[in-house]
């Protein structure tokens, strides 16, 4: 078997609440994480009229908006494949990149298996905040972006805008892997 080489690829989401099937899924945003200009950035549809108030205040959006605004999940998953086919080579397999990377996979994961019975990152995604506690022997509570901050000193910062938070992670997790390297 052979080992194909790998695109990091920083996706965030926004939902409207916690909970993969109940809450919806709002906005995505990806980028390449060593080409970051390569991006990708949809608002759906919502699934469901359940919400939570703090989810919605954090992103600042409402389920009126993205019902008006949004287009449907199946299409933007399909646009979404797309994206990631059109940039990632076939000999290539793409890497999920997240900050607290379970949340947003597992919402990802969902959208890709119910509306295109397949997702292109398969089971797993790599999350920033395990790769910093490796790489610096941190403790969990110091995986904070806050916290992170404090020690890389990117030039971005999240904002809770789906694109804008993966370039954000790009740029976090480019700094963090490099920081292993160099260990």
């Amino acid at each position: 078997m052979s080992k194909k080489k790998e695109v990091f690829i920083s996706v965030d989401i926004e939902t409207a609440g916690p909970i993969v099937s109940e809450h919806s899924m709002m906005t995505i945003g990806a980028c390449l994480v060593y080409n970051p200009e390569i991006e990708f950035s949809v608002m759906l549809k919502p699934i469901s009229n359940k919400s939570v108030a703090e989810a919605l205040e954090v992103t600042g959006l409402t389920l009126e908006q993205t019902s008006k605004d949004g287009i449907t999940p199946a299409k933007a998953m399909l646009q979404f494949n797309e994206w990631i086919s059109k940039n990632v080579q076939e000999d290539y397999r793409p890497v999920f990149i997240g900050l607290n990377a379970a949340f947003d996979w597992s919402f990802v994961n969902y959208y890709f298996l119910k509306y295109l019975n397949k997702n292109p990152f398969g089971i797993s995604a790599l999350d920033i905040k395990a790769l910093f506690m490796g790489a610096t022997g941190s403790s969990w509570y110091d995986t904070k972006s806050s916290s992170m901050d404090k020690y890389l000193y990117p030039t971005l910062q999240g904002d809770h805008d789906a694109l804008h938070d993966a370039k954000y992670q790009a740029e976090l997790f480019r700094l963090i892997y490099d920081l292993s390297l160099n260990k």
